[in-house]
Order: structure tokens, then C-alpha cells, then sequence
């Protein structure tokens, strides 16, 4: 099957950008440029040109012309968080294991009404030092022994491991990470701050990539001192 023109100019059009030939934010060919260059009608220049756009490697800018995107598609970039604290020096401590039912957390597992869950509590401390509140949000049947003693939870990644054969760190998940002012009392109480300053704010929901379940929804706290992250992008 013969290629069309447009999208033989679009895919060199985009190699270019790809591999460097204009940075991010540098003006692009004129239509007239590219209709000489290609030899070709100004339609099938506008067409290749509109589907960079549409992809994201191009914006127009209204009086000024075409401009290659700032946010390089295709480029991958990677969010991590940095530890402040030696690992070696963090205490895990669990506070609660409870069955519940609340509309709003069984919407975020994506369960029945009449399902229930387990909210799992836990603080993290380093050094002694309060830094991290966790709720974890787990559906029922992923918790095999409900009354074991608290410390059975300390780590539900290892639990569900153990249990399920569940590799939690492998799962597909989705983050999202907002400052919360003012810090709920609760939690300004486990990490021994004031209500008055801010947290960190982590919700993120993990899937089962077998069956398409939700595994785990929590809604983790971190004190602000505490709090780095570190973005990193490749070469493309």
C-alpha cells in the first residue's frame, strides 16, 4: 500500500525534530519553506504540519507562525522521590488494621456497596522522628488474616507478596502528589506537627494487571521537611 505524501513529510518532519535539528521552542519551517523543500502543494504541506500539531510536536502561534513544542512528545521523564533518612534508621510502626465500608473509599476501589475493605494506619519514623502517615485501602479479600497482630502489616507490599504472589512495586499505578494546607488534625497529630503547616499529600491507586482489580488505594502524608523528589528526562 503506497504511503501518502503528507504522511511521508510528516514522518521526516518529525525525525528531524526527534533527533535535534530544532530545540524545543525554536520557530519552525514556513509553509513556503516546506512546499519548496518537499516540491509539493501547499495542501499536503498543511496537512503534514497539522498532524505534528495535533501530535504535540508542533503549536501554532497566531501572527507569529509554527513553533516546535516546549513539552518534547515522546521524551521520557521520570519522577522519583529522593529519602532524606538512611533506610536503616526507619521504624515502621502500624497503628490499625479496621474493616470498613465508607462510600468514598469503596468508589476509589472500585467495589460494591455492600463490599468492605481494610484501612491499614501506619507511621514511618526515622531517627525517631515522625515523617511520613500512611492509609492504606484495601479490599477485603486481598487481607487473608484481618486479626493477625499489627505488626503482620508492617510492610503489605512483603504481605501481598507473601499471600498472593503479588509483586507491587510490577503493577501499574497511578500517583498524584498536592500540597494539603491545612494538614487534617489526625494526621498532624501522628507526625507531631501543627495542623497550621503544610503536608505533602501522595493518593495513589495500584492495579492487579492479571484481573484488572484494584489492589491498593492510599493516601499517604509527608511532612514537608522531608519531602524531595528528583525529575530526570532521557536523550530523545
Amino acid at each position: 500500500m503506497k504511503v501518502p505524501k503528507y504522511q511521508l513529510i510528516q514522518n521526516s518532519l518529525r525525525q528531524q525534530i526527534i533527533s535535534g535539528k530544532f530545540e524545543n521552542g525554536d520557530k519552525f519551517y514556513t509553509e513556503a519553506e516546506l512546499t519548496k523543500l518537499y516540491n509539493v502543494s501547499s495542501i499536503t504541506v498543511i496537512r503534514a504540519v497539522n498532524e505534528l500539531v495535533k501530535d504535540g510536536y508542533l503549536i501554532r502561534q497566531q501572527g507569529k507562525g509554527t513553533f516546535v513544542s516546549r513539552s518534547r512528545k515522546g521524551r521520557l521523564v521520570e519522577f522519583s522521590d529522593v529519602e532524606i533518612f538512611p533506610l536503616e534508621n526507619e521504624q515502621v510502626i502500624v497503628l490499625a488494621c479496621q474493616k470498613g465500608n465508607d462510600t468514598r473509599i469503596l468508589e476509589k476501589l472500585n467495589l460494591d456497596k455492600n463490599d468492605y475493605y481494610y484501612k491499614i494506619v501506619r507511621i514511618r519514623k526515622a531517627d525517631g522522628i515522625p515523617f511520613i502517615y500512611h492509609n492504606s485501602y484495601i479490599p477485603q479479600h486481598y487481607i487473608q488474616t484481618p486479626d493477625a497482630p499489627l505488626e503482620h502489616f508492617q510492610s503489605i507490599y512483603q504481605r501481598l507478596k507473601i499471600d498472593f504472589n503479588i509483586h507491587m512495586f510490577e503493577e501499574p499505578f497511578v500517583e498524584t502528589n498536592e500540597v494539603s494546607f491545612p494538614t487534617p488534625v489526625e494526621i498532624a497529630e501522628g507526625l507531631e506537627i501543627n495542623p497550621n503547616q503544610p503536608t505533602i499529600l501522595q493518593n495513589k491507586l495500584t492495579t492487579n494487571s492479571a484481573s484488572g482489580e484494584i489492589i491498593e488505594y492510599t493516601e499517604t502524608y509527608k511532612h514537608w521537611k522531608y519531602y524531595k523528589f528528583e525529575i530526570s528526562a532521557n536523550n530523545r
